[in-house]
């Protein structure tokens, strides 16, 4: 074979390979696409779904912040949410987080929603921008010890009751908000609770009107420390209720980004 010969199928293979890493290009930015679309479309339908909410209250709450619960998901599908606009991203766990925020690289909002272990604290703290699971004295003490500034804090209150949750009884609230008044890295700004898990839409705007009641008490204080003027309540399947009971703060997850790991497992069915 000659010297043409050989040139002209170095160059025939050279555009063939061209051309497959076109198609495949194309075919991510269209996966891609579709996916940010697909979350797009969940954003606008909870969005309408909160401003009906807030039509129904009594409440007057002003914006309502979706947090876009990112735990089921991968590090890839947290970026498209990114791109969908969504800038307030939780999660549980402090591999998972830290895994995130190194990967992402993203001016974004971090919130932490899962119950946080005294010695985990320092994989963490200086890594988030809100804590929705502060309900302990021994865990605010780390965070003292730990946190670079001061951070902002939901008190996590488990009005439900249920041995299975986390969280101090409403009647331990005030006086643990009160005890947190020497602490110059914590910041209290509201309440947060999980709803039992039960299809019973009055149970769990009971549990929600007791959370509001709660936080009233605490902001009627004027602590500096603690102006609690937020409440984090409210997932996928009770968003709605916990809008028309006073939430500013939402977690939502497979109804906005979905839940890879369901995914795969409805895929290998």
């Amino acid at each position: 074979m000659n010297n043409a010969n050989v040139l002209s199928l170095r160059s025939g293979y050279s555009l063939i390979i061209q051309a497959l890493l076109v198609t495949i290009k194309e075919t991510i930015v269209v996966k891609l696409g579709k996916i940010v679309t697909k979350i797009l479309t969940n954003l606008n339908k909870i969005n309408d779904l909160i401003h009906a909410a807030q039509k129904r209250s009594n409440w007057e709450t002003g914006k309502v912040q979706i947090i876009a619960v990112t735990k089921e998901v991968s590090v890839e599908r947290t970026q498209e949410a990114i791109d969908a606009g969504l800038l307030h991203l939780g999660e549980n766990r402090p591999e998972g987080l830290n895994r995130k925020i190194e990967a992402i690289q993203a001016n974004v909002n971090w919130h932490y929603i899962g119950s946080l272990q005294t010695r985990k604290v320092k994989q963490v703290i200086n890594n988030i921008d809100y804590l929705h699971s502060l309900d302990r004295l021994s865990l605010a003490e780390e965070i003292e010890k730990r946190a670079d500034k001061p951070v902002k804090c939901f008190v996590q209150i488990n009005v439900s009751g249920e041995e299975s949750k986390h969280g101090l009884t409403i009647e331990e609230a005030l006086p643990f908000v009160q005890s947190l008044a020497s602490f110059t890295k914590i910041q209290v700004v509201g309440l947060m609770t999980m709803a039992p898990n039960t299809d019973d839409d009055e149970i769990i705007r009971t549990v929600f009107k007791q959370l509001k009641q709660c936080q009233q008490q605490i902001a009627e204080q004027g602590f500096v420390h603690a102006p609690c003027t937020e409440l984090s309540m409210g997932m996928s399947n009770d968003f709605e209720i916990a809008v028309e009971e006073g939430a500013t703060f939402v977690r939502v997850g497979t109804a906005l980004v979905g839940n890879e790991r369901g995914e795969q497992d409805e895929h290998e069915k």
